[in-house]
């Protein structure tokens, strides 16, 4: 399996090229990024062959079978489609886009072409969450409620390496869309009830520093969901199961009772590394021809229910 990682020196397209680095018969044969600087020592560094500040140059070449997008999220949609256009499966980091409409062109897209195109909702991977979703699919759990906190302190435009970041990122479509789309993988269900509540703007970024968000399913799970760019504290995203049969706490890729009991999650995956989890799933659904765990068209009803969320704001 030949890979290429577009926005490869990036944050997480570094993590997604050590996640690659581990897979048995996988190579990166191109990198992609927008300095070429930068980009020619990366790919030196890592022993990539190809190097090139262009996505399309990268997609012309025929030793590039699939594509990871590690790149601003407004660009998301547009790359999915021209990498598909291009015969290449595509990994597309969260989200697939920043709106409903791009999302649904992911979808159809995909469809015309019968390419994987799965995308990167590393929560349906990280271990601590997939333990959770094993006992209820063996019907010992139902989640009651799921009471989550996504908090960073992020007052400038810089991204998780701490350098500053050419685009802008988002509470709702980009961290929110983690919750939405696991919490309705969780339950089996599509939201029927949700809201949205922001706080103030930031004066030059433009986008909400604070967040609150409610969702109800069919059945009455519910969900409550707090986000904030303003937490100067413990930062990341910490999730409560309240079930019907124990309570449990999810901290990346630790897992812990009410109690605060750690539980074990050593034969839950092969590895503890979500990214590593989701770059597997995708080399496998290609070489085995079969939809991903995470498909475009299984996250489109997330999109959906973000979209809703975003109307509310303004009603």
């Amino acid at each position: 399996m030949r890979i290429c990682v577009a926005g490869a020196y990036g944050a997480f397209g570094i993590k997604h090229m050590d996640a690659l680095a581990n897979i048995e018969g996988v190579e990166v044969t191109s990198v992609m990024g927008p300095t070429a600087e930068k980009i020619e020592a990366f790919a030196k560094d890592r022993g990539v062959g190809h190097w090139a500040t262009s996505l399309d140059e990268c997609l012309a070449r025929d030793d590039v079978d699939a594509v990871i997008l590690s790149t601003p999220t407004q660009m998301h949609a547009e790359q999915a489609i021209a990498c598909m256009d291009a015969g290449k499966h595509v990994l597309v980091e969260i989200p697939m886009a920043d709106n409903l409409a791009d999302s649904i062109a992911v979808v159809e897209k995909q469809k015309e072409t019968g390419l994987v195109a799965m995308a990167g909702q590393v929560r349906r991977f990280n271990p601590s969450h997939q333990w959770i979703k094993n006992k209820i699919d063996a019907g010992e759990l139902k989640v009651q409620q799921m009471d989550v906190q996504t908090y960073f302190f992020r007052r400038t435009n810089t991204n998780a390496k701490g350098e500053p970041r050419s685009w802008t990122d988002h509470l709702l479509w980009h961290h929110a869309c983690h919750t939405v789309d696991l919490f309705q993988y969780q339950t089996g269900e599509t939201v029927s009830e949700a809201f949205g509540l922001q706080g103030p703007h930031h004066p030059d970024l433009d986008i909400a520093m604070d967040m609150s968000i409610g969702m109800k399913t069919p059945s009455g799970a519910i969900c409550t969901l707090s986000l904030s760019f303003n937490n100067d504290g413990p930062l990341g995203t910490f999730f409560r199961y309240i079930c019907d049969n124990g309570t449990y706490i999810a901290r990346y890729d630790d897992l812990f009772d009410g109690k605060e009991n750690p539980i074990d999650l050593s034969d839950v995956a092969v590895s503890n590394n979500g990214i590593e989890l989701i770059d597997r799933e995708f080399v496998s659904a290609i070489k085995e021809g079969r939809e991903p765990n995470g498909a475009v068209a299984q996250v489109l009803p997330a999109m959906k229910t973000l979209d809703k969320i975003e109307k509310s704001f303004k009603s």
